[in-house]
C-alpha cells in the first residue's frame, strides 16, 4: 500500500467510516485517527504504532455540545475550561459513556477528550457522525510529527491517507486536566499552562 498525501475530506471521511485509519492535522502534532466507537478500528492504531493497550486515547470531537455525547456528565470547572481553551490544546478526563469501547480508555472510567483547533480537522469532524480516536501519527516511542512529511517518513505503507493541513502550528501536545472531586487536577503539561488555569479556573493540583 502506497500511502497518499492529500486534502480530500471526501475520501478521507469514506475511509474512516470503512474502519480505516488516516493521519490528521491539528494545532499540536498530527494524529493518527481512527473510529472512536469502533473496536475494529481502534485496534488498527495499537498494531499500526505498535502502541501499549495499557495507554489510553485521546478521543477528538468537533464541538463543546458533542463532548456531552459521549460523557455522562460535565464538572462546572470543565465547561469553564473547554468555553475558554476550546478548540484548543486542552484535553479533559470526563467520566464517559457506554458508547465509548474499553480499548479507548484502557478500561478505567475517564476518557480523555479535546477539540483540536485546526480548520480541516474541524470540518472533517463537523461531517462524520461519530468522533475520532487520535493519538500522534507515528510509532510508538518516537517523536511525534508536525507535518505530513514527518508522517510519511514513519507510517509510509501502513495507512492509505494523510490529511495534509501544513505544518502544526503549536508542536507541543495538550494540556491534560482530570477533575478529582470536582478539584482540577493536571496530569500532563502541555498547550495551555499552569498559570492559565489559574487565571480561569482557581486551583489547580499537579498529579504527581
Amino acid at each position: 500500500m502506497h500511502t497518499k498525501v492529500g486534502k480530500d475530506l471526501v475520501q478521507v471521511k469514506k475511509l474512516l467510516e470503512n474502519d480505516d485509519l488516516v493521519a490528521i492535522p491539528t494545532e499540536t502534532v498530527y494524529g493518527l485517527a481512527a473510529n472512536a466507537l469502533s473496536d475494529n478500528a481502534l485496534r488498527k492504531i495499537f498494531k499500526t504504532k505498535n502502541r501499549p493497550h495499557h495507554n489510553p486515547l485521546i478521543v477528538h470531537v468537533p464541538s463543546i455540545e458533542s463532548v456531552s455525547s459521549i460523557v455522562t456528565s460535565i464538572p462546572t470547572a470543565a465547561l469553564t475550561l473547554l468555553n475558554s481553551f476550546s478548540p484548543g490544546p486542552i484535553t479533559l478526563l470526563l467520566p464517559r459513556n457506554s458508547q465509548i469501547p474499553d480499548i479507548v480508555t484502557a478500561g478505567l472510567p475517564n476518557v480523555a477528550i479535546r477539540i483540536p483547533a485546526h480548520p480541516l480537522a474541524l470540518s472533517l469532524l463537523s461531517s462524520l457522525s461519530f468522533p475520532l480516536a487520535a493519538p500522534s501519527a507515528n510509532l510508538f516511542g518516537y517523536i511525534s510529527p508536525t507535518s505530513p512529511y514527518h508522517v510519511q517518513r514513519q507510517l509510509n505503507g501502513l495507512i492509505p491517507y494523510i490529511l495534509d493541513g501544513g505544518n502544526c502550528t503549536s508542536g507541543i501536545e495538550s494540556t491534560i486536566v482530570g477533575f478529582d472531586e470536582d478539584l482540577p487536577v493536571v496530569y500532563r503539561l502541555g498547550g495551555i499552562s499552569i498559570e492559565q488555569l489559574h487565571q480561569t479556573i482557581g486551583e489547580v493540583r499537579i498529579h504527581n
